[in-house]
């Protein structure tokens, strides 16, 4: 049967809670796969700064949440459920959403689908240890992105129209990075690949970095810094 847990309204000016609704579909501590559903609710932070760590598994991440957050998690173990806590004090919230540590195995399904709000100021900052991590987050209002990945294959797609100039740092292992970039939108991109190397569609290489044609004269800018390790980076201009 569903559980509901709704968080009461802020009562101080520094405040931790934990916010959760949803059902599971399986128990136990092993054998088939349970899927439960969790929420954050908005409050009255001016920005909020995202954490997620998971360690291996499949990660995705886009916009559209009525909340702060509303996330659909897929594992089999009971020790594998999600570590979900949201701190807020003064104008600024931090939420951070982790994989517990040590009771991961390679054989079971680990899956993170992650919404979050789109109209919340947002740092972004994934850790994200081994897998495939699809990251949409161009509808999201972004501050910054990091991202930090060790084995597997990242795709993460910034299409959309930024209000305001944001950064992007990313650092890779060993996998494919690929990269969709916004139209419209002034970008310069600092590269460097290991084997792969660095492929670049709809920008033009200037003094080491790379541009499209709106940079330098577009409202907005988007600046990223990548650096792979074993694996290809593409950076697809819109």
């Amino acid at each position: 049967m569903p559980s509901v847990l709704k968080h009461l309204p802020l009562a101080a000016s520094s405040l931790s809670f934990l916010v959760l609704s949803g059902c599971v579909a399986e128990v136990g501590t092993s054998g088939p796969t349970r899927t439960e559903t969790r929420s954050v609710e908005l409050d009255k932070s001016e920005l909020v700064r995202v954490e997620l760590k998971m360690g291996a598994g499949e990660l995705m991440v886009r916009g559209g949440s009525p909340h702060l957050m509303d996330g659909e998690f897929t594992f089999r173990r009971a020790s594998s459920r999600p570590d979900i806590r949201y701190d807020a004090s003064g104008f600024r919230g931090t939420l951070r959403v982790e994989e517990p540590s040590g009771v991961h195995t390679a054989n079971s399904r680990y899956r993170w689908d992650l919404r979050l709000n789109d109209s919340k100021p947002i740092d972004l900052q994934v850790d994200f240890g081994a897998g495939e991590g699809r990251l949409d987050l161009g509808t999201l209002s972004l501050r910054s992105v990091e991202v930090h990945m060790g084995v597997g294959e990242l795709r993460l797609d910034l299409r959309g129209t930024p209000q305001n100039d944001y950064t992007v740092n990313l650092r890779g292992g060993v996998g494919e990075v690929t990269v969709y970039l916004p139209r419209d939108v002034g970008i310069v991109a600092s590269a460097q690949g290991g084997i792969g190397g660095v492929n670049a569609r709809g920008l033009e290489k200037r003094d080491g970095e790379y541009v499209n044609e709106a940079y330098g004269h577009a409202k907005t800018t988007v600046r990223l810094d990548i650096r792979g390790g074993i694996g290809a980076i593409n950076l697809i201009g819109g």
